[in-house]
């Protein structure tokens, strides 16, 4: 028995403007809503509240240092010492239509245009109110484990890199992907289901990179079905179950299960270089099960889901034991590695290889760098020099065979260019430890963690552990390869930022924290340097809000383009209303929602609430015209099975405008459709 608590909160922050996280695109820049992106805490405490265990998955690229020090330090001042650096663990779902822009390190400045504070602002707060929620409503319950595999959702993306591992380690293993999920169930002593944590290895990039709508992508989908079937009832976002679909070692793992495609001419390019012999390797997209990047968004996540029901309902193997929890900051650019007696090998300072540049299958890089390159081009290999500066020979040989294109430990201009300074953190939970990692471990690196920290807690008494990796938590140092992989050079090995022995010294850290925990000498790790906070408000290229115009004779929320008399289910509603800036909304309200699908009921001659902006059905699309004008646009993709019927969709915002004094303030408004009628076939 423990006390447990589940909170789930908005963290959606601005849908406009601003860069979306993830493939690394400056083009790729927010311009509506599908899916609110939502934080989910889970806090589990010992019946004598001696000791407490928080997780926290967040619908986000991945945890930034910054986001979790300022989290942490929300939580200090309002908490004391009840939630701390060691058993709080924030894990990113790694999305890739969230906004970016809340990191300190310069490198992640260039994509995401600088250091954003409203979108920061967001994650900060929505990650606080989700443990807020989760700790005051603590009740007393029990937890339940599952596992089981998930088919027809993943396909390794760097399959010649995995078959550089040894024959003898491949052969144990039936796939070159993890097919697992491991789920963690949660009922309180009545029964009362509260909801679950899963664990599940494959990126959420359904959505690819030409997509401009916030949204949690597959995984956030399967969250989505899931609360929308435990509570019955509500509208997306509200109701006290929360589903969690957490991130593990996904760094290799693509849901784009077609496999590689030159979108030119059809043929595939599974080919080490992943490139195509017209156009390169900018040609090269693998292709999801769907007919478009929404349906196959749509396939994964239910096929995810369809799994997690299953595994939630049949889950009897009950978790007890102690709560326990272990935390250290390691400067990961110089750790030296026992491999043996007589063999010790260190890391490095951070940098990127030339197949960084290259992206990947999911998302092709913004230069035609090709995947698996070991020698680098003099004309890149200039403008490094004058931007950038040269690696040392101490950087170049330590990284070999990585041709270095960005020696980003060597550059500190504003600020550090990445961390050196990385979070390791386990937490156990009775027989389950979660092993929280700081970026993206390769299929086989993951399996080698998990049995290295296994093995650990078997030789130390601690025997049949649970061993779950916990994905992009903490802090982002991108990709962790095997030694083997890290030869091929592809983009996970150029991204695998502490050189070919990364991966080493990550096992060693984490033996560490399992061996301190089992046996109960967690008080005498050391811990370690502190990271830097740097001293920086709101550094960004992103322009500020302009004042909202409209054209004469019209004014904010007037219908521009109406909507049909009437309309079928699966047919899709569309109404484009005079708009504003969403941002305006974004800063003025935490909770803002930008649409609602109304239904009339005349025994009450009244408008009803179906649907709002967090709907998988409805999307806001946000269109910037000429002196500060704009217009939205929303659709309402009509589910089948939709109850016939008189309904509207209105619009929120907020719009800009300076008073006399030339203070700017916003001031909300609405817009209505003309009802339409929902006719059955």
């Amino acid at each position: 028995n423990y006390m447990l608590g589940v909170g789930r909160a908005d963290c959606t922050g601005p849908v406009a403007e601003i860069p979306l996280m993830g493939y690394a695109s400056p083009d790729q820049v927010g311009g509506g809503l599908l899916m609110r992106l939502y934080s989910r805490a889970f806090i589990v405490a010992d019946l004598d509240d001696s000791r407490r265990v928080v997780f926290v998955s967040a619908d986000i690229g991945m945890v930034s240092q910054r986001l979790r020090l300022e989290v942490l330090k929300k939580l200090k001042d309002k908490y004391g010492e009840l939630y701390r650096q060691d058993n709080v663990i924030l894990s990113g779902t790694h999305t890739h239509s969230g906004p970016g822009g809340y990191f300190q390190y310069t490198l992640f400045w260039i994509t995401s245009k600088g250091l954003i504070r409203p979108s920061l602002n967001a994650l900060v707060n929505g990650i606080v109110k989700s443990i807020d929620i989760a700790h005051q409503n603590m009740k007393r319950g029990r937890l339940f484990i599952n596992r089981g595999t998930v088919e027809n959702s993943q396909i390794n993306r760097s399959p010649f890199s995995y078959l550089k591992n040894p024959e003898s380690e491949r052969s144990r293993y039936s796939s070159n992907t993890d097919k697992e999920m491991v789920m963690l169930k949660m009922v309180d002593e009545n029964g009362q289901e509260l909801g679950f944590i899963s664990w599940f290895a494959v990126h959420p990039v359904s959505m690819n990179n030409t997509n401009r709508l916030v949204n949690s992508d597959n995984m956030g989908y399967a969250s989505y079905l899931f609360e929308q079937e435990k509570n019955k009832g509500m509208l997306p976002g509200e109701g006290s179950f929360v589903a969690a679909f957490a991130s593990s070692n996904l760094g290799d793992v693509s849901p784009n299960t077609k496999g590689p495609f030159c979108i030119n001419t059809g043929e595939s390019c599974n080919n080490p270089q992943s490139t195509c012999p017209v156009g390169g390797a900018t040609m090269c997209m693998a292709m999801g099960p769907g007919n478009d990047m929404f349906d196959s968004t749509r396939i994964i996540g239910q096929n995810i889901y369809v799994k997690a029901k299953e595994l939630y309902e049949k889950a009897s193997q009950e978790v007890t034991g102690p709560l326990s929890s272990a935390h250290q900051w390691v400067n990961m650019s110089d750790v030296s590695v026992e491999l043996n007696a007589t063999h010790t090998v260190k890391t490095c300072k951070p940098a990127l290889g030339y197949s960084f540049a290259a992206g990947t299958i999911d998302g092709v890089g913004a230069f035609n760098f090709t995947q698996g390159s070991v020698d680098g081009d003099p004309f890149w290999d200039g403008i490094r020099d004058q931007l950038l500066g040269e690696p040392s020979n101490e950087t170049k040989a330590c990284h070999e065979p990585k041709p270095i294109l960005f020696s980003t430990g060597e550059m500190t201009r504003p600020h550090p260019w990445h961390p050196d300074i990385v979070d390791v953190q386990i937490a156990a939970i009775g027989s389950l430890a979660i092993v929280a990692v700081p970026g993206e471990f390769t299929t086989m690196s993951g399996r080698r963690l998990r049995e290295a920290v296994k093995k650990e807690f078997d030789s130390h008494g601690t025997p049949r552990m649970d061993v779950v990796i916990a994905g992009l938590c903490n802090v982002y140092t991108h990709y962790i390869t095997t030694y083997e992989e890290y030869q091929a050079q592809r983009y996970e090995a150029a991204s695998t930022i502490y050189g070919p022995h990364t991966l080493s010294a990550y096992i060693q850290l984490y033996r560490g924290l399992a061996r301190a925990i089992a046996t109960n000498t967690v008080q005498d790790l050391a811990r370690g340097p502190e990271p830097p906070l740097f001293n920086i408000s709101n550094l960004t290229l992103v322009p500020g809000i302009a004042v909202d115009r409209v054209t004469k004779n019209k004014t904010f929320g007037d219908v521009l383009q109406e909507v049909k008399q009437q309309y079928r289910e699966r047919e899709v509603v569309e109404v484009t209303f005079v708009g504003a800036n969403p941002r305006s909304s974004a800063e003025n309200a935490t909770e803002h929602n930008f649409l609602t699908v109304e239904r009339y009921a005349s025994t009450s001659d009244s408008w009803h609430v179906v649907q709002n902006d967090a709907s998988w059905d409805t999307r806001f699309y946000w269109t910037k015209g000429l002196f500060g004008q704009s217009s939205a646009t929303i659709e309402w993709h009509i589910p089948p099975g939709t109850e016939p019927g008189l309904y509207r969709i209105r619009y929120f915002g907020h719009y800009k405008t300076k008073l006399s004094n030339n203070r700017a303030i916003s001031v909300p408004f609405e817009g209505t459709s003309s009802a339409f009628e929902i006719t059955t076939l």
